[in-house]
């Protein structure tokens, strides 16, 4: 069974510089959240993502994490086109195919099992909620010409989930439609409705993404105005490698063993900020197993985990430091390393803090094998 989730789109309605599903909530991309609610339902085998298509060319690496197989294909003009795309690299595998909006992120795994058993019985079935107000028919110049029985109007929702042939027919018809039901609907198949969610939000305006950070207790009116993460790191220390620390080159006989450049104070910081904005760790974003990370400078991938946790609403109050090695004395560059996180970070100096001390002689960082970083990060509402 594959899910096509359909992310071609640019959000005009949004008004935003980037397409919506690309944006921020809770410290993970609206079109992150929807695949992953797929990627771990049990009834789901494979997806297929479309995206626009400058992103197909480079997509994002959460996207592309460990997990189910997920292909990303390039999206079309107009929904029906992105979802055709998607389809036609599953045509020949699926049973029964399910079509899911990137910007509904909250879909529940019980959603997607009733959609796709109703859609297995009758041939194709969409998620909806029943009217619970009075319904109005109105003529452009908003006049009401008719009320309609409620009990008859259902507002419907993704998923939708189609047998294979079902949705072969749906895509083949050349008509504009604003979901794939209404196309199944004209070539003559009957759609069954199964219960919604009402907290299956889809995000359209600024005011949904308000909405949907108030359902995560992420909004300014929420009493999570101050969010603290905590970050730490251990490298071994080994010859014919460079000691940096904090972006500073320190003049040592060894230097600490990584994917990267190794620097253990930017990497626990890179966790404390992560950490704190509840987007998970340096691991996920830079896995050590990825070649696109080997070697590289540590204060970039800070930077980049700051660009997250900037798009989440937050902004760094403080950060302290605390480098645990019994070699090199640190003191001679701790105001440099301060300089340089500060910089990455967007704050002033006095913001940031970093302390040495020894191991007294004790484990592995006493005897001089290895370096280890503890760091705190509070972060505010910005």
């Amino acid at each position: 069974m594959s899910a096509l989730i359909a992310a071609g789109g640019r959000g005009s309605r949004f008004g935003a510089a980037q397409p919506k599903q690309f944006l921020s909530l809770g410290g993970r991309s609206i079109l992150e959240r929807s695949v992953d609610a797929f990627r771990n339902c049990g009834v789901i085998d494979d997806l297929v993502v479309a995206v626009p298509p400058e992103v197909a060319e480079d997509p994002p690496a959460a996207l592309l994490a460990a997990g189910k197989p997920i292909e990303i294909v390039a999206g079309g003009a107009r929904r029906q086109d992105s979802v055709a795309n998607a389809f036609a690299r599953v045509v020949d595998r699926a049973d029964i195919v399910v079509i899911h909006d990137a910007a509904r992120p909250f879909v529940t795994d019980e959603t997607i099992r009733r959609t796709v058993a109703a859609a297995a019985q009758s041939g194709a079935a969409i998620a909806a909620i029943a009217a619970h107000d009075t319904v109005k028919r109105a003529s452009v110049d908003r006049i009401v010409t008719a009320t309609l029985p409620r009990e008859e109007i259902f507002l419907a929702q993704t998923p939708q989930a189609f047998r294979t042939a079902v949705l072969r027919d749906a895509l083949a018809l050349a008509s504009d439609a604003t979901d794939e039901a209404m196309l199944a609907e004209q070539a003559g198949h009957a759609v069954q409705i199964v219960e919604g969610d009402p907290r299956n939000l889809k995000i359209t305006t600024p005011s949904d993404l308000v909405m949907a950070e108030r359902l995560l207790g992420l909004s300014s009116s929420a009493p999570a105005l101050m969010r603290i993460g905590n970050g730490y790191d251990l490298h071994r220390l080994v010859t014919d490698r460079p000691l940096i620390l904090g972006g500073v080159t320190i003049p040592f006989e060894k230097g600490l063993l990584g994917h990267s450049d190794a620097d253990a104070i930017c990497h626990a910081v890179t966790d404390a900020v992560l950490g704190a904005a509840g987007a998970g760790d340096i691991g996920r974003h830079f896995p050590d197993n990825d070649p696109a990370w080997k070697g590289a400078n540590s204060l970039e991938l800070l930077r980049n985990a700051m660009a997250l946790v900037k798009e989440a609403g937050f902004s760094v109050a403080n950060v302290d430091v605390v480098v645990i090695a019994q070699k090199p004395k640190l003191v001679p560059y701790v105001d440099a390393i301060r300089a340089n996180l500060a910089g990455v970070l967007d704050c002033d100096v006095s913001q940031v803090s970093v302390k040495g001390k020894t191991n007294e002689g004790v484990d592995s960082m006493g005897a001089g094998e290895s370096i280890a970083v503890h760091a705190v990060a509070l972060l505010c509402r910005a």
